[in-house]
């Protein structure tokens, strides 16, 4: 049951491709809590996803967008204001494509073509939509946007390729564009740096149940899921949050502040003590436990 943290409020959810995306989830949950909204994704994703089940079940409607193509990303807004009967008060862009990870590209020979395309959908595209709707003026006053990033915007993580690269451009964006928004319109703008989250765009990346696993080690709470990001972007999307703008917020169970946990240490001692070929017995986690 919601609380109608969202009563009367209207949004646009972009990337909802199937139950696993966090963009169902937000769109499910914004609907919980009271809002109207759209969904939107590419023609393509739209035919081969389940984008429309979820219009079904929301009693809405799917506009289909590129949203690296202004003119269907002012299609999207001027339509949505038409059947949602006005301007919106959120938006959510869980966009993210990489070429050069599905091709298995390593990071130093890059393919660029595949990088403009990487930039262009998962970073440029977030300027692109709110370029848009500040010229059309669709955002109410006090608005929400807010865009899925990842800690791989500020720190090195094997396989994530240029996705990283992505991610850190859309944080620049959220600073850069929130600032403008914010003095002149009141609209808010931030970024989520969600844990690992097994999705059709996360399984992608190289190692990525490793990842998990070593996120899942590292995080003091534990990985944050799908529905617990969703719930995130509820408070952001609320008049709770109002003077929250410009940040990227973490939503990682603590992994972002973590250095080395005793359950990665004790994990990593393990294959230690099996590889290890000097003969010296290795300490145990437990003879220098901090709790």
């Amino acid at each position: 049951m919601g609380n109608n943290l969202l009563k009367g409020k209207k949004g646009i959810v972009f990337g909802a491709l199937n139950p696993d995306s966090i963009a169902w989830k937000v769109a499910e949950r914004a609907h919980e809590e009271g809002a109207t909204l759209t969904l939107t994704n590419t023609p393509v994703a739209i035919r081969m996803g389940e984008t429309q089940a979820l219009a079904d079940k929301l009693n809405t409607i799917v506009i289909g967008a590129d949203a690296t193509n202004t003119d269907d990303l002012k299609n999207l807004f001027e339509k949505s204001m038409e059947y949602l009967g006005g301007k919106v008060d959120f938006v959510l862009h869980s966009i993210g494509m990489s070429p050069n990870v599905r091709k298995e590209r390593h990071y130093s020979d890059l393919d660029y073509n595949y990088l403009d395309k990487t930039l262009d959908v998962s970073a440029i595209s977030f300027h692109k939509v709110m370029q848009t709707a500040r010229k059309l003026d669709a955002i109410n006053e006090w608005g929400s946007v807010v865009a899925l990033s990842y800690v791989a915007a500020q720190r090195t993580f094997y396989g994530y390729n240029d996705m990283a690269d992505a991610k850190a451009l859309l944080e620049s964006f959220a600073r850069s564009f929130g600032y403008i928004y914010g003095r002149e319109r009141r609209v808010r703008v931030n970024t989520i740096s969600q844990s690992p989250t097994l999705t059709t765009a996360g399984s992608g990346v190289k190692g990525f149940d490793r990842l998990l696993d070593f996120a899942e080690r590292m995080s003091p709470l534990g990985n944050a899921t799908s529905d617990e990001c969703a719930d995130y972007c509820i408070t952001l999307f609320s008049d709770l949050t109002r003077k929250v703008t410009m940040q990227n917020l973490f939503n990682d169970g603590g992994f972002s502040n973590m250095g080395m946990s005793l359950r990665a240490l004790e994990q990593y001692e393990k294959g230690l003590h099996k590889d290890c070929a000097c003969g010296e017995d290795l300490p145990s986690a437990d003879e220098h436990r901090y709790d």
